[in-house]
């Protein structure tokens, strides 16, 4: 499958789903009441995942958590 240049994330609440965010490789899913850090948190995670659905959950935090701190402090 070709990842196409840019992701659409759909932004609605996932109360039900018991999550910030997710992705089926296909979509991106982010909750719309994040706000600030934690919502650019969450969006480099999930695309993260959808980038490279091979790495381990704790090599998607790690890399996001480094992402969003270099982002939102520039």
């Amino acid at each position: 499958m070709a990842k196409s240049r840019r992701v659409k994330i759909d932004y609605r609440k996932l109360g039900r789903e018991r999550a910030f965010g997710f992705t089926d490789g296909i979509d991106v899913a982010v909750d719309s009441r994040l706000k600030g850090k934690k919502r650019l948190e969450i969006i480099n995670h999930e695309l993260l995942h959808y980038l490279f659905p091979e790495l381990e959950e704790d090599e998607i935090v790690e890399k996001s958590v480094i992402l969003t701190n270099t982002l939102w402090f520039e």
